[in-house]
């Protein structure tokens, strides 16, 4: 994995200048650096290099194809490199996949290579010819990638601390994506913390003339304005309803294409001139990659997991049960609560903008962990949004079945009612229950339910306010506007509900949370993570797969559990799903509470929250009578964020 940077100035390009932008991401690629000015001056970019695929300095970028016309950046890996070249037949210079994608590029145009390509990537291109820079992202939005505007330039990289570096960067926080931060614990796309400077959506080319780089558009460019050309080479909405019209009907017959589609990209990842090993939590989808994995690899695969001294927090138990099953070569760590929370000071440095799923923790720590061994991890991620994970697209539409039968002045008061139930005494009821044991934070979620089905008008209502950690209150962001990258459920005509949520979350929280998540923390530590679930030919089968083969039972993930219960018993899964948490909320009430209430102090939220609303919801979360660590950590993340940005400006200066 690599990381990116350039800009285009009216005024001389240094190669000076694009070295300290990709100096400042040089934890992305340790291995080498490359410069590239254009003869004009006008035109720089940068690279840093983890060698993944040949290791030699023939791999080097930027990178010129032979015909001289295109000069390519790249961050990312291209799986199915090698047929492709066989497609190219041509002499090569060295085996990358960056001479395969130049050279592709060369020989078919860029946006028919990208349909071409089976990977993740990020890269910025510059044509000589017709003197224009292109930016494009992978289809889910694996690698990230930021461009805009700052002190006069046209900007772009992997991260924004290497636009940071621009000598006159001076860009404003953009109140509406600290708007959406609280609400969501993330920045969607196209939105980033500043004003002006903005995510490339994945599947997506921006194409940006050099007589109009330094047009500064009122809003981020899009297929729709007027402004940069925009353009998507592939679109999940597309895919999922062409999936909705030609579904797949006989469940053995899906199975049988999902095994041979999923151990395809599997065995295309695990390709490298490095170790490869994979995370193993001990869940359905890492371990069903991990079995698939194993079942077609010629050795033994590494598989590393990470352990939690508390109880209800700990899966690795769990993960240690199905690697001996498996027979992987299996490597553990128990990290203790020091351990933990000493990565806390280092997160608005590693995601480079405010991001608040505290998740973030143990991902870093677990590639930390494989970092030791491996230069590249497969992951589980993307299978919750594929094959229906999440409690939410069953558990929230029978809820909503149930509610809306009820008057609305009715359903208002019932939702009220119970809705004031605390936490406790619904996770304290959950266990009485068959099964026992519930994911954490079960109480809040159930709470939170019931309060938002009382005002809903639809579905989508429900969707939307849930995932609004502020939904049933004003926000407490001062300033900002509200509605701004909203979801549009919309894909097809009578398309199942939880198929809508299911789309809705595979284009915002999978690549602005989760992908997000996974690529700050693997490359804080130059660990290269890879995702299966996410080859696009995976998610168009996936999308062919009927509702109905993926909830079942009151279950999510049915045909994916029926997958890996032909590797594995279906005992070592029989539990509720957990997710890869730590228990963030009761750290904030307990041993972080010193650094919490400082971050939360009035003075100190001034400028940006409304201190009553923070300090009401504050003192609910103490008082254990409303559950509300995603809604704290969000702004405590903002407020840790901003003030490294300030103890970094004043370093710089000094």
């Amino acid at each position: 994995m690599c990381g990116i940077a350039g800009l285009i100035s009216p005024i001389a390009v240094t190669p000076a200048q694009v070295r300290r932008m990709t100096d400042a991401i040089a934890y992305r690629g340790p291995d080498d650096q490359g410069v590239w000015i254009d003869p004009e001056g006008r035109v720089g970019l940068g690279h840093r290099r983890l060698s993944i695929v040949d290791l030699s300095p023939l791999g080097h970028q930027p990178m010129e194809s032979t015909d001289g016309r295109w000069m390519l950046s790249y961050n990312g890996e291209i799986y199915n490199h090698v047929a492709l070249r066989r497609e190219l037949d041509r002499a090569w210079r060295g085996h990358s996949d960056t001479e395969t994608l130049v050279e592709g590029i060369a020989a078919w145009g860029l946006e028919a290579t990208l349909r071409k390509c089976v990977g993740m990537f990020s890269l910025a291109l510059w044509d000589r010819k017709e003197r224009k820079l292109h930016l494009a992202r992978d289809r889910f939005g694996e690698k990230p990638l930021y461009y805009g505007w700052t002190g006069g330039d046209f900007v772009f990289a992997s991260e924004l601390k290497a636009i940071r570096t621009h000598p006159r960067f001076a860009n404003e926080i953009d109140r509406r994506a600290v708007r959406l931060l609280a609400a969501r614990t993330y920045i969607p796309a196209p939105l980033s913390i500043y004003r002006d400077l903005y995510k490339l959506e994945p599947g997506c080319i921006l194409t940006v003339p050099l007589e109009h780089a330094h047009d500064i558009p009122s809003d981020p460019p899009s297929e729709r304005s007027g402004d940069l050309p925009v353009t998507r080479y592939w679109s999940y909405r597309d895919a999922v309803s062409a999936g909705l019209a030609d579904p797949i009907e006989d469940e053995n017959e899906a199975l049988e294409q999902l095994e041979r589609v999923l151990a395809e990209a599997i065995q295309g990842q695990a390709v490298a001139d490095v170790p490869v090993g994979a995370f193993l939590s001990g869940g359905i989808d890492s371990s069903t990659v991990v079995g698939l994995y194993q079942k077609y690899s010629p050795g033994r695969v590494r598989t590393f997991t990470i352990g939690f001294e508390e109880a209800g927090f700990n899966e690795a138990e769990y993960a240690k049960a199905v690697a001996a099953h498996f027979g992987t070569e299996h490597h553990e760590r128990y990290v203790t609560v020091r351990e933990t929370q000493e990565v806390i000071p280092h997160l608005p440095s590693h995601y480079d903008e405010p991001f608040a799923d505290s998740s973030q923790i143990p991902t870093h720590l677990v590639s930390r962990f494989a970092r030791e061994q491996v230069t590249v991890a497969l992951s589980g991620d993307g299978g919750d949004e594929l094959f229906a994970g999440y409690n939410r697209y069953f558990g929230a539409a029978r809820l909503w079945g149930q509610m809306k039968k009820l008057p609305r002045p009715l359903r208002s008061m019932a939702g009220a009612s119970m809705g004031r139930i605390p936490p406790d005494a619904w996770n304290r009821l959950s266990r009485a229950l068959p099964g026992g044991r519930r994911p954490p934070h079960f109480g809040s979620k159930v709470q939170k339910a019931l309060r938002t089905m009382g005002g809903a008008e639809s579905l989508d209502d429900v969707f939307d306010s849930f995932l609004d950690e502020w939904s049933m209150e004003p926000s407490p962001v001062l300033g900002g506007e509200s509605g701004y990258c909203g979801f549009d459920m919309a894909i097809t005509a009578n398309a199942p509900d939880a198929v809508r949520m299911m789309y809705c979350d595979a284009v915002s929280y999978l690549p602005d949370d989760i992908l997000c998540k996974v690529d700050r923390a693997a490359m804080a530590v130059s660990l290269e993570g890879r995702v299966p679930f996410l080859d696009h030919r995976v998610a168009e089968l996936a999308a062919r797969i009927p509702i109905g083969m993926k909830i079942r039972g009151g279950k999510g993930k049915h045909i994916l559990r029926k997958l890996l219960y032909r590797e594995a018993p279906q005992r070592l899964f029989e539990r509720p799903k957990a997710g890869f948490a730590i228990p963030v909320g009761e750290w904030i009430k307990g041993p972080l509470r010193p650094w919490a209430e400082a971050l939360l102090e009035p003075g100190r939220l001034s400028g940006f929250f409304d201190p009553d609303i923070v300090r009401r919801r504050w003192q609910q979360h103490l008082s254990g009578a409303r559950e509300s660590t995603p809604a704290l950590w969000a702004i405590l993340m903002f407020q840790a964020w901003q003030e490294e940005q300030i103890g970094t400006t004043r370093r710089q200066a000094a």
